[in-house]
């Protein structure tokens, strides 16, 4: 009988050492992102370096900026598939119209998770419940305002993380009749930069408002950089991201007065954690992994983790 055991046990131990054998190595990941000069994907790229690692001390991790450019992120994944990495995290320019670059990586057997924001034809998304986010930040805006008033949102580039934004912000906000939204399609540029030129030009448009949505917290601060430029106060400005730079923001004397945070480094360790085992046959428990935002303002923030 120990002998059968003895030989049962050996069995096993060779099945394992064969599939461990038959397991593809990581050795290659590329990420193509909207842009490395926003610290919340710098955070992400950090989350998959740091993952991949994890699996593979070696393993190369190469990150690039799309410019949230159809045209160059297509190129950009053109070259992951002629270098031949092992795996892709793909935040799309557009999540529709990149469908065409996706198929050319999985044809090429490369394995394709969409991060941030979702792209059509992607093997598992990895992102933040863009929706609730909105919906949470928006309905602290409403309440900051005392349910009425004059309310903007502060658009970007129309990839899904910003459309859902956008659309749970209006889900809270519909829920308030004194409350009007003046604008909702002016484009930010997920950029402190375009935050600041959007608010500059709803300033002078719009001399009453007093609530402000911004789809991203670099948005933010360039607006309240607007706003205190033209000495203007007495509005309420919101985001989405939990970035270093609002938290220290908000414990300080600015217009900015909650943001809904994401996990960016966790958002790219999970895709690659998830992309490696569909690389080896380990299908998600789900294809669309949402990631559940929190809601920081002044009273919280000092408790507030961050990336």
């Amino acid at each position: 009988m120990k002998c059968l055991k003895e030989i049962a046990l050996i069995g096993t131990m060779l099945a394992c050492g064969a599939h461990m054998a038959n397991a593809k190595e990581l050795r290659t990941v590329g990420v193509s992102v909207g842009s490395l000069g926003n610290p919340y994907f710098l955070s992400l790229v950090k989350g998959a370096t740091d993952a991949a690692h994890k699996i593979n001390p070696d393993a190369r991790v190469s990150a690039v900026s799309s410019d949230y450019d159809l045209g160059k992120q297509a190129s950009q994944l053109d070259n992951f598939i002629a270098s031949g990495v092992d795996l892709i995290l793909l935040a799309a320019a557009d999540p529709h119209a990149v469908n065409a670059a996706v198929k050319r990586a999985k044809a090429a057997g490369i394995v394709v998770v969409a991060v941030d924001v979702e792209a059509d034809g992607a093997d598992a998304t990895i992102q933040t419940d863009n929706t609730q986010a909105g919906r949470a930040s928006c309905a602290y805006l409403a309440s900051a305002i005392g349910g009425k008033g004059n309310v903007i949102i502060q658009n970007g580039p129309q990839t899904s993380s910003v459309i859902e934004r956008v659309s749970g912000c209006k889900e809270s906000l519909v829920k308030y009749p004194d409350i009007k939204i003046l604008s909702d399609n002016q484009n930010g540029k997920i950029s402190r930069d375009g935050g600041m030129d959007v608010m500059m030009g709803s300033l002078t448009r719009y001399p009453d408002f007093q609530g402000l949505f911004t789809v991203s917290d670099p948005q933010a601060i360039g607006s309240n950089l607007a706003a205190r430029q033209l000495q203007r106060t007495g509005i309420v400005i919101t985001s989405v991201d939990g970035s270093p730079d609002v938290v220290n923001a908000l414990k300080t004397d600015t217009l900015i007065q909650a943001t809904a945070s994401q996990s960016p480094a966790e958002q790219g360790a999970l895709g690659v954690q998830t992309g490696y085992g569909l690389m080896n046959g380990k299908k998600p428990a789900q294809t669309v992994t949402l990631l559940a935002p929190q809601l920081v303002d002044r009273k919280n923030v000092a408790s507030y983790k961050g990336w």
